[in-house]
């Protein structure tokens, strides 16, 4: 019984340190977070200037 109880426990502890290397998070860099915030940015702007173009007109 003590066999098998420790056998559960290294299978769960492995289990749970695996998740950590493997999590879903996405992983960016900084120059990926800056990209993404510049193309909202643009995306932004140009959602504005189209604003205005259909106010002018």
């Amino acid at each position: 019984m003590k066999k098998s109880a420790y056998i559960l426990l290294v299978a769960i502890a492995m289990t749970a340190s695996l998740s950590t290397f493997t999590s879903c998070r996405d992983q960016k860099t900084t120059g990926d977070k800056i990209e993404d915030v510049a193309d909202d940015v643009g995306d932004g702007i140009e959602d504005a200037a189209d604003d205005v173009e259909d106010a002018v007109d």
